[in-house]
């Protein structure tokens, strides 16, 4: 009932209040929006676009295996975030006909923990570990013997009476991915029978990703839409499948209803992505190096204080691409702008101009 600017839902013999009823709409909208990004993940080696040499040897690994009648090696995959190494391991399981087991590196912080999960699995499940470089010293020891043998040795007791039981593990498979294999102890590396490293993708890949994605979503778009998302989306595909969701949402509140060139364009200047694919935090880092120090060379610690964040999100996030794109050069001495860095911003390094907007 409407009272007062206010109002009720009546569900099953109980009535919610407005501010309920719009915070369970906003959970079921939640859940669509995730159910939709399951949506976009493909289901096999044959539908994924891009990292043709990966998926090629991954299949012959995989089909090996099979026919042999037996469980796969262990596969490590490595890669930049956002590139499918999740999808892959979803993809391995289900080639193989076999269960999946998802955790993660930092999830693993003693033996005990992955002495659970691996005591768990069933014959021929693949296990995946999301970040395997940050797991705790001591499960990675006890997973040496857990690919080699297939055993898993449980200490009873402390002390010099301390025992340790060995415990029989059903085969299965191991699906590591990282994005920083240099961290990974040596001898857990070597213990992969198959390493795929992922690239970054061309924007003919992303315009593929973008129009299956666009057709599962029931989105109408041009071919210069997805070609302007591409082309801003840092060569992954998890950000052109997120520009293209906001792009959508754009052309439906203000544009026409179609993801064009034109909505395209628009909608990323709102969300302050500009034609190289650099965000608010892209050209914050640019911009505080080039006004503020000149330049550069200047220090991790310093330039991320200077844009309000953890030096760890400026290392990870903004410096890998930036770096790629040639925007800026790692030195002994710290971060430098590079004459790329500063055309780019519209700026001249020997006026000190302030740079020009998106």
């Amino acid at each position: 009932m409407e009272t007062d600017g206010s109002f009720e839902v009546s569900l099953g013999g109980s009535e919610l209040t407005g501010a309920e009823s719009q915070r369970l709409t906003s959970v079921n909208a939640d859940s669509v929006e995730r159910a939709a990004e399951a949506a976009l993940r493909p289901k096999g080696l044959g539908e994924f676009v891009g990292q043709a040499s990966v998926c090629d040897q991954l299949s012959l690994v995989l089909e090996a295996a099979q026919g042999r009648g037996r469980v796969p090696d262990h596969v490590l995959l490595s890669g930049p975030p956002g590139l499918g190494k999740t999808t892959l391991a979803m993809i391995i399981a289900s080639e193989l006909g076999s269960p999946l087991r998802l955790t993660s590196g930092p999830a693993v912080q003693h033996a005990g923990d992955l002495a659970a999960i691996l005591s768990s699995l069933e014959e021929g499940e693949v296990l995946f570990v999301d970040e395997i470089h940050r797991m705790a010293r001591a499960a990675e020891e006890m997973l040496y013997v857990a690919m080699e043998d297939f055993r898993v040795d449980v200490v009873v007791g402390k002390g010099p009476g301390a025992t340790a039981i060995p415990l029989e593990i059903p085969a299965f498979t191991l699906v590591g991915a990282t994005t920083r294999s240099g961290l990974l102890p040596a001898p857990l590396r070597d213990r992969f029978g198959f390493t795929g490293h992922l690239d970054f993708y061309s924007s003919d890949d992303l315009v593929h990703v973008l129009h299956r994605s666009a057709k599962l979503l029931g989105i109408e778009a041009t071919a210069r839409g997805t070609e302007e998302i591409a082309t801003r989306s840092r060569g992954t595909p998890r950000i052109a499948n997120r520009l293209l969701r906001r792009v959508r949402d754009w052309a439906q509140v203000r544009g026409e209803g179609i993801v064009d060139q034109k909505a395209a364009k628009a909608a990323l200047a709102v969300y302050e992505v500009d034609m190289r694919g650099l965000d608010r935090l892209d050209r914050g880092v640019l911009e505080i190096l080039c006004t503020r120090f000149g330049g550069g060379p200047v220090g991790l610690n310093t330039l991320a204080v200077s844009v309000g964040e953890e030096p760890e999100t400026v290392e990870t996030v903004a410096e890998p691409f930036l770096v790629r794109e040639g925007f800026i050069s790692r030195t002994p001495r710290g971060r430098i702008a590079t004459a790329a860095a500063w055309k780019h911003l519209g700026l001249n390094p020997e006026r000190g101009d302030n740079p020009l907007p998106l």
